[in-house]
C-alpha cells in the first residue's frame, strides 16, 4: 500500500508527480457538470465522469448530486447553499487538499485543519441596479487554522505553497475565459 499520512498515499502521490514529469500530457484534465433547474431558485447539479491522466475516468458509479438554492430572503427555499456560498466551499476544499497532500509529501503531521470564510456581495450589481457595482464578491476573507507539531516556519511555507498552487484560488483571483452558448429546447 505504501506510506500513508493523513489518508494520502504518499508513494502514489510521488509516483503521480514523476509520471507527469515524464509525460506532461497526463496533467491535462477536463471536468464536467450538468445542471437542471428544479423550481424557483432551486437547481440540481450532477457531476460524474471526467477526463484525466490520459483517459476517460469511470470510477464514479453514480453521480454526485449538489443541490443549489437561495435563502428565503432571496426568494428561495433553502434546499441547498446558493452559488456564491458554494464558491466559498470550493475554495476551502481546494486549499484543504493542497495543505493536506503537501503536508503528507513533506512529512508534516497535521492534527487538525479548518477554515472560516466570508464574502461580501452588494446586490445592486446582481439586481442590475448599478453598472458600477460588480455582481460577484467584492472581497473574500479566509482564515486558516492549522494544528501541527511542525515549526511555524514550515507551516508558513506549506500555507504559501498551497495558496500558490490552488486551482480554485487561482480561478477566484484571476479572470478565466468562459465560452457561453444558448440553445432553444
Amino acid at each position: 500500500m505504501g506510506t500513508v499520512l493523513h489518508g494520502v498515499n504518499v508513494d502514489q502521490l510521488v509516483g503521480t508527480v514523476k509520471a507527469i514529469k515524464e509525460n506532461p500530457d497526463l496533467a491535462r484534465f477536463r471536468f464536467r457538470a450538468s445542471t437542471e433547474w428544479v423550481d424557483g431558485g432551486h437547481s440540481r447539479t450532477k457531476i460524474q465522469g471526467f477526463y484525466g491522466a490520459g483517459a476517460e475516468d469511470a470510477s464514479r458509479i453514480s453521480p454526485f448530486v449538489l443541490e443549489g438554492d437561495e435563502p428565503p430572503v432571496l426568494l428561495g427555499s433553502n434546499v441547498g447553499p446558493n452559488a456564491v456560498e458554494t464558491v466559498l466551499s470550493a475554495l476551502a476544499s481546494c486549499l484543504t487538499v493542497g495543505i493536506v497532500y503537501n503536508a503528507a509529501a513533506r512529512d508534516i503531521h497535521v492534527e487538525s485543519l479548518s477554515f472560516t470564510l466570508e464574502g461580501d456581495i452588494d446586490l445592486h450589481g446582481f439586481l442590475g441596479l448599478s453598472d458600477q457595482v460588480r455582481p460577484g464578491y467584492q472581497n473574500i476573507r479566509l482564515g486558516c487554522r492549522i494544528k501541527s507539531d511542525a515549526p511555524r516556519e514550515k507551516l508558513e511555507e506549506l500555507w504559501a505553497y498551497a495558496q500558490r498552487t490552488s486551482p480554485v484560488l487561482d480561478i477566484v483571483r484571476n479572470p478565466v475565459p468562459v465560452s457561453l452558448t444558448m440553445e432553444s429546447a
